[in-house]
Order: C-alpha cells, then structure tokens, then sequence
C-alpha cells in the first residue's frame, strides 16, 4: 500500500508539471491522443463498482446479474459518437454543466447541477467505501485506514497535477489491470471444475442460474440505462472529451467500451464459484476481494491489491477532478464570482478539491449500507439526464421545458421506484418517464435552438478570456 501510494504521487506530479494553466488543469491542455485517451476512459470505467459490484450482482441476481452489470459498457459504446459532437459543436467548452446552461437556460442547469453533483459525490462515496473494504478484505488493514489512504492519495496528486496527472497515472493503471486480470482469470480456469460449479449451484442456489428469474431480467435494463445516464450526463466524461484532441474522442470512447466489457463478466463469474469452494461470504460486496485472495493465496492476493488499489485510484482521481471542475466552472465562476482571475480559479479548484476528500472522508467513516444501495440511490436522477441530453446535442426541437420537465418528474417517479419497487427498477422507470415527457415536449411544444450559441468562445460579453 505504501509503495503504490507513492508510486501514484510521484506519477501524478510528474505529469501534472505540464498544468501550467487552468486548460491544462482541468482538461490536460485539450490535447490527448488516442492511448490515453483510451485508457483513461476504460480505468475511469473499472471502478470498485465494476470489480466488487459485479460479483455482488452474481450472487444475488446469478447469470443474469453479472450479464446485466456488463451492458455498462454500452454507456461508453454510445458515448462515443456523442464525444464527437460535444467537441463540434463546443471547441471551447469546459463542463457538461456548461452544455445544460447555454441549451436549456439557467432553470434547467440549476436542476442538472443539483443531480451531477449530487451523483459525483455518491460515487465518490461508494469508491472511498471499496477502498476500506478491499483492504480490509485482501490485507486485514483496518476499514478506516484503508479509506483514509486511498483517497489521500488521490487527492494529494490531483490537487498538484490536475486533469494531466488523471490521465497520465490512468494510462499505467489500466495496462496494471489488464495485466492483473489476465492472471487471476488464467489462475480461475485453472482451480475450478466448470461441471461441478454448476452442479453446486443447482442444487445449492438453483435461483442464480434461472434464467427466467424476473428481478435478474429487470436489472439487465435498469443497468444498462443506469449506466448510460452516468456516462452521458457526467464531467468525468465530458471532461475527457473536452480534453481529447479533434477525432479521437469517438475511437477512445469505442475501444475503451470493448476493453471494458468483459471485465464484470469474468469479475462476476468468479462470485458464482465461491460455494464450490467453500468460500463464506459475509457481505455481499466483499465476495470479489475474498475469491480472488482465496484462489491465488498470498502472492495472488498482492495481485489483486494492486489490481483493485488501480481501480479504485482511477476512477476517485477523475471523479475529484472532474467534480472540481463542475462546482469551479458553472457554480463560483458562473454564479459566485465572474470577474475571476485565471490564477484566482486555480485555488479556488484546489481548495474544492480538498474539501470534496474530507468531505467524502467524513461520510464515509460510518460505512453506510452495501455498495449497491448507495450507488443506485442516484440511478433515477442520471437516467432522467439520458434523453434532455442526447435530444439538445441532436435535435433542435428539444425545449428547455421538456428538459425541465424531464428530469423532474424521471426523478421523482424513478425515486418512488425505487423505494416502492426496488432498486432494479428506478433507472428504467425513472429514464422512461424523461424519454416520454422530452419527446411529448419537443412534439407539441418544440424548441428551435441555434447551434452556434453552443460556441460560448465566440458569444459576446464572455467574462474570462483564457
């Protein structure tokens, strides 16, 4: 733990030397090519969600759940030609805030604010919880000082580096999780008997491998919009193709959903062996962690350490960063103080990015509920950003009305889902209800937006020329 955390820092400083300005900064001088553009989108994406959450959606959903959390991978497949557009039509832009702001007005991006940044910050969360979990798991430290490490670490370099200390120490990590997933998935094949898995489960757990199981079916749906809503509504991802340079935003975003795809599988396939091997899970978010230790003994369990001490390093890096931005950009520059000097903005991103650590260290400290249940809390809300945003990227019927609309109602009734209903079902719901209410706006009240007004770089009276 004490050597990759100073690996980490030292990376990240390294890189971050090249922050010489706030678009170095916040997004790596717009100038990120098709490697690292690749591999910062797929180590964002294999997050403790994709390594500890998909064993948990085997174990409780059985084939269908480790199935249902890979259709993620489409939330990065779709992106990708939506990348393209963003960087058409916004050369200049900084934020997805900044998107709502200029397309819907400001009724619209005070709502869409309040969703990303409420959602930044539960993912945030549910990543500082992994990294106690897993480190208590894999090596007995202590929840509260594996938690505490692995988001001072993080914090420490990206308050120094920035967006280019992000994607310089997530090109190692994902060539690190590659390799690592290579072997434990080598080392799986190898110790188990495939009949007898299926065997033990028919008799043992026969639910996990019905394939007609009802709730397993609903969260193959849910996931897949749960996870388009939090590709597509995201600065994490915005920022990223804000920062890639021109035509390389839809080939990183393609390649990284390819690479990402089957790593819940094969992460999810493990927890469906953990009975065969007389493994007894305690938690259901910990089976992950406690498989792969038990497989590969000692030397296999520092693989994995590193493997999930990467993962979780990757994805809490960009979620500061990109958080960050969100808050400096659209709420202090915008609302709090736009006469801002470019030197003033760069302290006040690092003192942002400070309080968003100790404040999700705080939160975290508790230990509040499963990974799954505070993660899919905000299902509802990111799946009520889905079509307001892909209909004002494409269509200029989208009205700021029906964006509004959209997202207020896709969260309220999605909410009441999944409280009434059950967390599998919110993010459908919830997205279903934004998809009827945008096109029911855009048909009988439609907008007629100009694309140019997009382009705030060229729009007159723009406070802070950087």
């Amino acid at each position: 733990m004490a050597i990759l955390s100073a690996l980490w820092i030292l990376l990240g400083l390294y890189w971050g030397r090249k922050a010489q300005n706030m678009d170095g900064f916040m997004l790596a001088g717009r100038n990120v090519g098709l490697a690292f553009g690749t591999a910062t989108a797929m180590a964002t994406w294999i997050t403790s969600n994709t390594t500890m959450l998909a064993p948990q959606f085997a174990l409780q959903l059985g084939i269908w759940g480790m199935i249902a959390y890979s259709t993620a991978a489409f939330g990065l497949f779709l992106f990708a030609p939506l990348a393209k557009r963003i960087k058409q039509l916004m050369p200049a832009g900084y934020t997805s805030g900044e998107f709502i702001r200029l397309r819907y007005g400001n009724a619209t991006w005070y709502i869409f604010l309040v969703i990303s940044i409420f959602y930044g910050f539960t993912w945030l969360i549910s990543m500082g919880m992994a990294g106690g979990i897993l480190m208590n798991a894999l090596a007995g430290i202590r929840y509260e000082a594996g938690m505490t490490v692995i988001l001072f670490v993080c914090v420490v370099y990206t308050v120094f580096g920035g967006l280019y200390a992000v994607i310089g120490t997530d090109y190692i990590q994902s060539l690190i999780i590659i390799i690592g997933i290579v072997v434990v998935g080598i080392a799986v094949m190898s110790s188990i008997d495939l009949k007898q898995v299926y065997v033990d489960l028919e008799r043992e757990k026969p639910m996990l491998i019905n394939a007609l199981l009802p709730a397993s079916i609903m969260a193959i749906f849910n996931n897949l919009l749960f996870g388009i809503g939090e590709v597509f509504h995201s600065n994490v991802w915005w920022s990223r193709a804000f920062s890639m340079r021109e035509g390389i935003g839809q080939k990183a975003f393609t390649m990284a959903g390819f690479f990402w795809l089957p790593v819940p599988i094969a992460a999810g396939f493990i927890a469906l062996t953990s009975n065969s091997l007389g493994v007894n899970n305690t938690a259901p978010d910990m089976v992950g962690p406690l498989m792969a230790g038990r497989i590969l003994g000692q030397t296999g369990a520092v693989i994995v350490f590193i493997v999930f001490f990467c993962s979780l390093a990757s994805s809490i890096d960009s979620l500061l960063a990109a958080t960050s931005d969100l808050i400096t950009e659209d709420i202090y520059k915008k609302l709090i103080n736009p006469r801002v000097t470019e030197k003033q903005l760069r302290k006040v991103s690092v003192s942002i990015i400070l309080g968003l650590g100790l404040l999700a260290w705080l939160v975290c400290l508790p230990r509040i509920g499963t990974l799954a249940t505070v993660l899919f809390f905000a299902g509802p809300m990111v799946a009520s950003t889905i079509y307001p945003i892909v209909m004002g990227l494409f269509w200029k019927t989208a009205s700021a009305k029906g964006a509004i609309w959209a997202m207020a109602l896709g969260t309220a009734v999605g909410l009441t889902a999944y409280f009434q209903l059950g967390w599998y079902t919110a993010s459908l719901i919830g997205a279903t209800v934004s998809i009827l209410v945008t096109t029911a706006f855009a048909r009988w009240q439609p907008g007629n937006f100009d694309w140019k007004n997009l382009d705030e770089s060229k729009l007159p009276g723009k406070p802070l020329q950087r």
